[in-house]
C-alpha cells in the first residue's frame, strides 16, 4: 500500500521549532503519547527530543521498527563504524504513516548494499547512502552480523576490503 501525505493539525509552535530548510516539505506528522510531535519531511526525520527537535537526514536513518507489544516506534540512526547506534523509542498507540514514510525514505537513500564474508556465512554489510535530493556525497555505514566484534583484525580487514570494492563499483 502506498502512503499518501497526511497532515495532522501540527501546532504552529511546533512548525516554527522545526526550522525547516528552504523547499523542505512536510509529508506526515504524528504525535506520541506525551504530546510530542514527530515530523517526516521529504529531506529528514524531525524527532521531538527533550532538548528540542532533532533533525536526522534520511541517509542518516538506519532503520525503524514497530513493536506492537510495547507500542513503540524505534528509530535507529547510522553510527560510525564500531560505535553504538543512537536509538530513539517513541511511545505511541499507532505509528500512523510515519513508519511507512520512514521505511520508504530510508530505502530510497540506499545506493548500494553488499555483503562481505568474514567467517563462514557471518560477515558484514557495507551500505552506501545518498541524501534524497542526490545533492550530497555518498556516506558509508556497516552492519555486523551477530557475534562479530568491530575491532577484530578480520572484521577491520573485511570492512576495508568491502568499502574499497563498493567504492570501485560506484566509480568513486
Amino acid at each position: 500500500m502506498a502512503w499518501r501525505p497526511r497532515r495532522d493539525p501540527l501546532p504552529d509552535e511546533v512548525r516554527a521549532a522545526l526550522q525547516l530548510r528552504r523547499k523542505e516539505r512536510i509529508l506526515t506528522t504524528t504525535p506520541d503519547r506525551a504530546g510530542r510531535w514527530h515530523v517526516a519531511t521529504d529531506q529528514a526525520l524531525h524527532l521531538d527530543a527533550d532538548d528540542g527537535h532533532r533533525r536526522v537526514p534520511w541517509h542518516c536513518v538506519d532503520r525503524a521498527t514497530w513493536d506492537r507489544d510495547t507500542e513503540q516506534l524505534v528509530i535507529f540512526e547510522v553510527a560510525d563504524f564500531g560505535q553504538p547506534q543512537p536509538r530513539y523509542a517513541l511511545d505511541m498507540a499507532e505509528p500512523g504513516q510515519l513508519l511507512e514514510v520512514v521505511r520508504e525514505r530510508v530505502t530510497a537513500s540506499i545506493v548500494l548494499s553488499r555483503h562481505v564474508p568474514v567467517a563462514g556465512s557471518r560477515g558484514l554489510k557495507v551500505v552506501a547512502r545518498r541524501p534524497p535530493a542526490g545533492d550530497g556525497g555518498v556516506s558509508w555505514s556497516f552492519w555486523l552480523d551477530n557475534g562479530l566484534e568491530p575491532d577484530t583484525p578480520e572484521v577491520v580487514e573485511a570492512a576495508n576490503r568491502g568499502l574499497a570494492e563498493a567504492r570501485a563499483e560506484l566509480g568513486l
